[in-house]
């Protein structure tokens, strides 16, 4: 798959597709071409039955994602910068939406794009030499691919504005500490981590994991009663597969619920 897509290597095992971004000589860094990769890739293995999730790591030792291309941006006109910012915020919003569980297995500096694209998949772990930050400012700019909203959802407003008016990078503990990451790992265990939270997560059924991702997404920019009506509809779409009538089922017969007071096994394992 190398060939078609230039900046991408990528390898299945088991129900995971595991990608790695590599332009190692512009810092892995985001630019149109990469950009359009990224989207057409998670296209095509959206459509492959076995894959379940998708890790995203960066080439080499020093980048995970090093921003957005700045040679790139660098002669863009203000209408040609709105432009590209909608087209990596377009990606960004169709990684969110994809009913695959994505990953982003930070294994060294990620910064500006990068953590915007950390911050659209939904789960991220890091190695110990891992830096993170909105970095922007430093260099005139400000995040152009969803980070000035995402980040204050997922830290709190005050802390995101501290981060973005500083620029501030942190270091791979202090990330985990104030929640822009889900796991540290030393670099040599990262993939291992990514399996180890996978396998807990991909026991269970497809269709609730991807039910349950865009409900909980919908209480980033829906108000409380419109973001109650998407989780109704995500739930009864639950009751149109047989997995939990037929759990239900084999718990009864084993004679496992004898009462409504007694917890499923499975809910408690």
């Amino acid at each position: 798959m190398h060939g078609e897509y230039p900046h991408l290597r990528s390898e299945q095992a088991g129900g995971i597709c595991w990608v790695t971004i590599d332009r190692q000589g512009d810092r892995n860094s985001l630019n149109s071409e990469l950009i359009a990769e990224l989207a057409q890739h998670l296209e095509d293995i959206e459509r492959r039955d076995s894959v379940r999730a998708v890790v995203y790591t960066g080439a080499g030792d020093s980048y995970f994602i090093g921003g957005a291309d700045g040679v790139e941006m660098m002669n863009l006109s203000p209408e040609e910068a709105k432009a590209f910012s909608s087209l990596i915020q377009g990606l960004f919003n169709r990684m969110q939406e994809s009913p695959l569980i994505l990953v982003a297995a930070i294994n060294g500096l990620c910064f500006g794009g990068g953590f915007e694209f950390a911050l659209a998949c939904d789960l991220r772990l890091a190695s110990e030499n891992a830096r993170i930050g909105l970095p922007e400012v430093k260099v005139g700019l400000i995040p152009g691919g969803g980070g000035t909203q995402r980040l204050p959802r997922l830290v709190g407003m005050g802390r995101a504005m501290e981060m973005i008016l500083t620029g501030h990078l942190f270091p791979a503990e202090e990330a985990l500490h104030i929640g822009l990451i889900h796991r540290l790992a030393c670099r040599a265990e990262l993939r291992t981590r990514c399996e180890e939270t996978l396998k807990k997560i991909l026991r269970q059924p497809q269709y609730a994991l991807s039910a349950a991702k865009q409900s909980v997404y919908a209480s980033m920019h829906l108000p409380l009663d419109r973001g109650l009506v998407v989780e109704q509809h995500q739930f009864s779409t639950c009751f149109s597969h047989d997995f939990f009538p037929n759990l239900m089922r084999d718990q009864l017969a084993s004679g496992e619920l004898k009462t409504t007071s007694k917890k499923s096994r499975r809910l408690e394992e």
